[in-house]
């Protein structure tokens, strides 16, 4: 006779983030693609749009990163963002106060791309170790003793 057992008996770990080369590689290659996309589709005159792009691009890989990663992915998006995605294309400038808030923006995606996995991952793993909290409450979030 066969018995049906469950494959996933246990707490199960917190995800581990991805080394940080790899989060790098990844915003290297996207930024990449994404700038040479938008080159082509709305050419290199709307750096508002690139940029957009890649802060999506940073809260993405954000999610899968370690703290430690933000910094260097930012970089790497900012590197593409001004030197492919504004006019002259292949060089690379510093507008003190644009390319500041640019890299502050870029910075800010990642970290909040990161802190959102986190988060996320905390409230997972905190829900299996207390099963029996969302069976008292009926999944409204109020306890046994109200709020």
């Amino acid at each position: 006779m066969i018995e049906w057992r469950p494959l996933g008996t246990g707490a199960r770990p917190v995800p581990r983030p991805v080394a940080t080369p790899l989060v790098w590689a990844g915003a290297f290659g996207g930024a990449l693609v994404l700038v040479a996309v938008l080159n082509t589709v709305v050419g290199t005159g709307r750096p508002g749009l690139a940029l957009l792009a890649l802060s999506l691009l940073a809260a993405v890989l954000g999610l899968c990163a370690r703290f430690t990663a933000a910094p260097g992915t930012a970089v790497l998006c900012w590197l593409f963002l001004n030197g492919f995605a504004i006019p002259p294309a292949g060089t690379l400038t510093w507008a003190g106060p644009r390319d500041t808030t640019w890299l502050a923006c870029l910075l800010t995606a990642t970290l909040v791309g990161t802190s959102l996995a986190r988060v996320a991952h905390a409230r997972a793993a905190y829900r299996r170790l207390a099963p029996g909290r969302a069976g008292q409450d009926g999944g409204r979030g109020d306890g046994p003793y109200g709020s």
